[in-house]
């Protein structure tokens, strides 16, 4: 390797440490300022812990299962020298009247709470269910059979990759691994007609499917692990179960508007310049072919998915079941011998395990802010200045959302940004005092997390997109923007009326 080549990787390795550096820093820094007086002492550790969550979040200084082992021993150890009576009901073990400290036994139980959540049970096991679906390739030949129907004209293979997002979105609760499905089909068919991957036409197919996979992690519960987040925080804090269908019937809709304007927005922004892609549904239906007649496993993976499907959208209308319970007994069933689907050697490899610990490092994270009372001081100091609290709600949701937005530019992880938000948004509800309309603002705040259009770095599947080298920043840019201004206009026009009408605000 060349002196050049060297270079790279110790310039990247150097900007990793000053960035842990400037954390700690920070760190130490908000611990140094004296407690307000109407701050618990614990909620002043959980806001530092959280500061120093953030600044390894955005700026990815190391890996997010790295940061969340660092949060999760912060939390042990700030929370275990302060106070306990601050902590009061939140502990089961210990002396709850005096100043004694907590405890790193008992901090030990509030860090690694978020691993005992019925989200932390839904989100492993949905990428057991992602992992059956890419052992068996059954959403690679979902997508074929999808995108052979659509033909050679280049508008009806944009139309395709939406179509084949959507489709996917129901069962494969994974964005990278629908991404993953669908793209290196749309790159294997620009570059075996030798179309170059600088085009105008490569860059509207990927960027379309990428963009698609993004607004359906809003339309379905099970899409994308941020929306579990919010779940179980709305679940612990306001004590409201939100099942499948009713978020269906919430968001569904607004994806389905959004995936219609995602098809005017590309065509217009990203003109190609072939109208059609010769031979485009010949080799899609030769590949299709390729992998011959569905097997055994598919066959039985996919009546799993229908019924787990159908499970998912009768919760509370035709049994009581929710959706993680569901959700574990198909995935039981996934791996018995003789009628399941795929052996645990099989799934392990396909389970990006390290989402499972940032799931529960910010569950654990946001719990503590709301329990320590740190979540309503942050609310109370950021937006109490604003004057919110004498706004009607559209105007609330107006300028939250355009604040949600703009703070999403700096998170690579929709997880993490629903980890540090969703809390301060709850806490929000109550200094304003919304009540009847607390659930539905935390929720639309929730779909505004998810958007992610205007930067690749904004979410995994579209850094995926962009790892194929088919588009630019500067063009996903140019995309996302008339995107997110028309995502941003819907919320609040469905905040005017669709989500008034069925009681959601």
């Amino acid at each position: 390797m060349s002196r050049k080549d060297d270079t790279k990787p110790k310039k990247k390795l150097l900007n990793n440490v000053t960035w842990t550096i400037i954390a700690f820093i920070v760190l130490i820094g908000i611990l140094l300022i004296p407690t307000p007086d109407n701050l618990p002492v614990v909620a002043h550790m959980a806001l530092a812990i959280l500061a120093f969550a953030i600044i390894m979040w955005v700026t990815e200084a190391v890996s997010y299962p790295t940061s969340s082992v660092m949060i999760l021993a912060l939390i042990i150890l700030l929370i275990g020298f302060s106070p306990t009576g601050e902590l009061g009901q939140y502990l089961t073990k210990g002396d709850l009247s005096g100043a004694d400290p907590v405890g790193t036994k008992n901090a030990l139980g509030l860090a690694f709470s978020g691993y005992s959540s019925p989200a932390l049970v839904l989100v492993a096991a949905a990428l057991f269910l992602a992992a059956a679906m890419q052992s068996t390739n059954l959403h690679k030949r979902l997508a074929l059979f999808i995108l052979s129907l659509v033909g050679n004209k280049t508008s009806r293979i944009v139309i395709g990759s939406i179509v084949v997002s959507i489709i996917l979105a129901f069962f494969v609760p994974s964005a990278t691994a629908r991404a993953g499905a669908v793209i290196p089909i749309l790159i294997g068919m620009i570059t075996a007609f030798n179309i170059s991957k600088d085009s105008k036409l490569a860059a509207l197919l990927v960027m379309t499917a990428v963009q698609a996979v993004s607004i359906w992690n809003i339309g379905i519960k099970t899409a994308a692990a941020q929306n579990l987040v919010a779940i179980n925080f709305i679940g612990d804090t306001m004590g409201v179960d939100i099942s499948w269908g009713e978020w269906f019937l919430y968001a569904a809709p607004w994806s389905i508007i959004m995936s219609i304007i995602l098809y005017f927005i590309m065509m217009k922004v990203m003109k190609p310049e072939y109208d059609e892609v010769p031979g485009g549904s010949e080799m899609i239906k030769s590949q299709l072919d390729d992998m011959g007649k569905i097997t055994g496993p598919e066959w039985r993976l996919i009546i799993i998915s229908v019924l787990l499907l159908v499970g998912w959208a009768t919760e509370k209308v035709l049994h009581p079941i929710d959706s993680s319970s569901l959700t574990l007994v198909a995935i039981a069933v996934m791996l018995m011998p003789k009628i399941g689907v795929i052996k645990w050697e099989d799934a392990v490899k396909y389970i990006p395990w390290g989402t499972v610990i940032v799931f529960g490092a910010g569950i654990s994270l946001g719990s503590l802010l709301l329990n320590t009372g740190g979540a309503q001081w942050l609310s109370d100091k950021t937006f109490g200045s604003l004057g919110l609290d004498s706004m009607p709600i559209l105007a609330t949701i107006i300028i939250v959302s355009i604040f949600n937005v703009l703070i999403h530019l700096g998170f690579a992880s929709a997880t993490s940004l629903a980890s540090a938000l969703i809390p301060v948004f709850i806490s929000l509800t109550a200094t304003l005092n919304l009540g009847d309309q607390a659930i539905g603002f935390v929720l639309i705040q929730q779909f505004v997390i998810s958007f992610g259009f205007l930067l690749p770095i904004s979410s995994p599947q579209g850094m995926l997109a962009y790892g194929t080298e088919t588009f630019t920043v500067k063009q996903y840019f140019k995309a996302g923007v008339p995107l997110t201004i028309a995502g941003l206009l819907l919320i609040f026009l469905f905040s005017a009326t669709y989500w008034k009408w069925i009681g959601l605000l």
